[in-house]
Formats: C-alpha cells, structure tokens, sequence
C-alpha cells in the first residue's frame, strides 16, 4: 500500500513541478513581448517626431526659397527698369548725334564753296600781280629769297659762326673733361718691342758650338723653332727673327738654356725647346692673368687668358698689344663711371677687343672677326662681342659702351710716344692730306703740320667769302673722315685772309 502512495505523490509532484514550469515560461514569454511591444511603440514614437520635424524643414526651406525668389524678381525688374532708362538715353544721344551731323555737313557743303570762291579769287589776284610785276609767282619768290640772303649774309655768317663756335667750345670743354679726367687717373709707360730679338754671349767661341760641325745644330735649332738664327751680324750677339714673336721669344729662351747647360747637341736642342716652350705657356697665362687681375676682370675663361698673355708678344706700330689692351680697359672703365654706364662691359670688351691678334697670323680673316668668333666660342656675353666690335668701323655701333672702347682705343693709341709710325707711311699721310684740300674749289694753298693732327687750307678771298670758308672746312673734314684711316683726329683750318692796299703819292 504504501508504495502506490509514494508512486502517487511522484506523479503528482511531477505534475505540480510540470505546470510550475508551464506557468514560468509562459510568464517569461508574455515578458519578452511586451519588451517588444514597447521597442516597437518607442520606434513608432520616434519615427513621428522625425517626420514631423522633417516637414517643419520642409516647409522652412520652402519659405525661404520663396523669399528668396521674390528678391530675384525685384531685382531682375530693377535691372530692367534701368536698362529701359538707358535705352531711352540712348536714343536721345542718337538723335541728337544725327542733327549734329547734319549742321556740320550742312557747315562742310558752305565752307567748300567758300574755299572754292577763295581760290578763284586768289587765282585772279595772283595773276593781276603777275601781270603788274611781269613776274611768275616763282620768279617772285627767288628774288624775295635772293634779295634777302644778300641783305643779310653777313648776320648769317656771324650767326653761324657764334653758334658753331659756342658749339665747339661746349663740346670740347665736356669732352676734355672726360678725357683729361681718364688720362690723369691712368698713366702708364710703353715699352717698344722690335721685329727681331738679341741675345748676347758670353763668349764668341760659343758660335762655333751652336753652328756644330756642318751647321747641324742651328738647323736642328731652327727646324724646332721656326725662327731664323743670325750669328754674325754683330759680335758676341745672335740675332732671331721671324714674323711670330711667340717663336722668337721661345727661341731667345731655348738658346739661354743651352748655353748655360753647355752641351749643345740635337737631342739636348730638342730637349731645350720643349722646355722653353712649356714656360713660355706659363709666362703667357701669368702675363693674362696679371692684365685681366690688374683691371678687375676676374672671371674669363682659361683659354681667353692664355689667348691674353700671347697678346704681350705682340706690337702694333711699336706698341705692346696687351699693354694697349689694359690701358684701354682702365680709361673705358673710367669713362664708364663718369657717364654712368656699364662698367665692366665697357673693361671687358676694352681688355678683350684686340684678342683676335692672338692668332691672326694663323688663321684667315681680320682680327676683329677673328676676335669676334672666339669671344662666341667660349660664350662671351653679346654686348661685350658688341662693345668690342665696331672699334675698326667694320661693324656698327650698337651700344653706348661700344662708343667708350673706341674712344679709349683712340686715346691710348694717339697719345704721344704710345705707336710710332714708318716714315713712309707718315709722309703718304700727310701728302693725301693736303692732296684732298687741294681738291676743292678756291683753295690756294694748304699745308698738313702738327703731325699730320692739323691742316691749314688758305682759300682765295673772291671766290671763297666768310660764309663759303665754314662750308668748305665742313666739305673737307668729312671728306677726310671717308677717305683716310687715322689715329685721333684731324683740325682743318681753313683761313681767309683779305687786303686792302693802297699807295700815298
């Protein structure tokens, strides 16, 4: 019996604890969906104020573009309101621009029958003139001309004199100044370097050694040279002469070491000129370096400096080219600052405008084209090829400082004792002078003097009067100026002289 009991009470437990379960779920269950159910009214909640919000925007932006394109319409309806005003404006403008012109060809039509009128009646009075003075208008006018220059020819000449004279007198004093200002700043003295170079010996048997035995040493000496050897033309002295005064100077060093070494034989002359050669390089780099130091040129290229130094191995009617060079770059430079113009343009094409004799014995063309090539080979600024350029008149003057290189040319070049000319040369200079004053009509005599930097033209006083004498001196110092080639410039004088004489009985 007691055993159904207990198996009753299990059952009954189990069935207890089944529905408590139950109950539990189900209690959990309605839980979660009110959890649920207020997620979803909290989001419904949520959503209506979004919308709400979202048309209270709406109806905002759609105010303010409302407002906003009534202004556009107010503005739009100004702007053509001023423009119809404008319109309006303009029209009136139109009219009246249209009567104006109007009156003005109305004015045009009576004025070009006015003048035709006035020239009628100037026709008939020109003519009534001519008939009366038995003269044509033309015929008038050249009397009128001619009676007047002869009244007043004498005031003429005066006044052309006065004002050529204060000209002259202004021009000089400014361009003495300049000049004198230069020339005094920079002195420099010139050493003249002759065609043949001497080197004396210290003993006269020393020939016999140089000669060598059948003359093989002065041709091996000569062949590595190219210069001429001369052994007697005076004692104790050999003589070396050639066109190149590089060779000569090579040569003249070549000899120095072989007589001091004492051994002179083919392979000891060959090996003297190379090492003659070899400093003489070095003496021309320094000799450009110095020129182009003592100027302030500091930057050339290597090679214009070697070119340079060979320029100190080179005269021009007995004056030293590289010496010339640098005297021209410190007066160009110094003319410069006096005209405010470029400086160092006016040093470098002064210093660089010779360069072209470097080599003009070796290569075709005159040294101003030569130059000219090897300031663009190794890149040279143009306007310093432009300053250097015109110095001979075979190119134009392109630029200011190319006036200041030419001046320094002819400042160095013509002051006393700097060239020295042949005899020959200077005679036919002064006899194509006074051949050229010869030339014009009513000269009587004329004499070149001064060296050749004055000539005085004495003209016949019936055929020449005061007025022709400063004609003729213009004539013939352009003529001079297209007919001859001269360092400086040349004074034409020419002179008038009248006399009157009489005798006491």
């Amino acid at each position: 019996m007691g055993f159904p009991i207990v198996g009753i009470l299990v059952l009954v437990g189990a069935g207890v604890g089944y529905a408590i379960r139950e109950l539990n779920a189900k209690i959990s269950t309605n839980s979660a969906e009110m959890k649920v159910r207020n997620l979803l009214e909290s989001a419904r909640q949520e959503a209506k104020e979004t919308l709400l919000s979202a048309k209270d925007k709406a109806v905002k932006i759609l105010e303010e573009a409302k407002g906003e394109e009534k202004e556009r319409k107010l503005s739009l309806q100004r702007i053509e309101e001023r423009l119809l005003h404008r319109e309006e404006l303009f029209e009136k403008k139109s009219q009246e621009v249209e009567e104006k012109n109007k009156t003005v060809d109305s004015e045009l039509d009576r004025l070009k029958v006015v003048k035709a009128q006035l020239e009628k009646s100037s026709q008939k009075i020109n003519g009534e003139l001519e008939r009366v003075a038995q003269m044509t208008r033309e015929q008038a006018r050249e009397e009128l001309v001619s009676k007047a220059e002869s009244e007043h020819r004498n005031d003429l000449t005066r006044a052309l004199m006065k004002l050529e004279q204060t000209k002259q007198e202004e021009i000089e004093k400014k361009t003495s100044e300049l000049v004198t200002t230069a020339i005094q700043r920079y002195a420099r003295s010139h050493v003249s370097d002759i065609t043949t170079s001497y080197l004396p010996l210290p003993a006269e048997d020393l020939k016999g050694k140089i000669i060598g035995r059948e003359g093989r040493n002065i041709r091996t000496f000569e062949r590595l040279t190219g210069v001429e050897v001369i052994m007697d033309e005076a004692p104790d002295v050999i003589v070396f002469s050639s066109f190149d005064p590089v060779r000569r100077e090579v040569a003249r060093l070549a000899m120095e070491k072989l007589i001091k070494d004492g051994r002179i034989q083919p392979a000891k002359i060959e090996e003297k000129v190379a090492e003659a050669g070899q400093e003489m390089n070095e003496r021309m780099r320094e000799a450009g370096e110095n020129a182009a130091y003592e100027v302030g040129v500091l930057d050339l290229p290597r090679e214009l400096i070697m070119l340079l130094g060979r320029l100190n191995y080179r005269t021009s009617f007995g004056q030293n080219v590289l010496m010339h060079s640098v005297e021209m770059a410190h007066i160009a430079g110094m003319l410069a600052e006096e005209l405010g113009l470029r400086v160092d343009i006016a040093k470098k094409g002064a210093l660089l405008h010779d360069i072209g004799k470097a080599v003009d014995h070796e290569i075709q063309g005159t040294h101003v084209n030569i130059g000219k090539k090897i300031l663009q080979k190794y890149g040279m600024p143009e306007d310093i090829i432009r300053a250097m350029h015109s110095h001979h008149e075979e190119y134009p003057v392109e630029i200011p400082e190319a006036y200041l290189v030419n001046a320094a040319d002819i400042i160095s070049a013509g002051r006393p004792g700097a060239r020295r000319e042949t005899l020959e040369f200077y005679v036919k200079r002064l006899e194509d002078l006074e051949k050229i004053a010869h030339m014009f009509h009513g000269v009587e005599k004329a004499y070149a003097i001064q060296a050749g930097r004055e000539i005085r033209v004495f003209v016949v006083p019936e055929k020449v009067d005061d007025f022709g004498a400063i004609r003729l001196a213009h004539d013939i110092a352009k003529r001079i100026e297209a007919d001859l080639k001269y360092p400086g410039e040349i004074k034409v004088n020419v002179i008038r002289e009248t006399r009157a004489v009489e005798y006491a009985r």
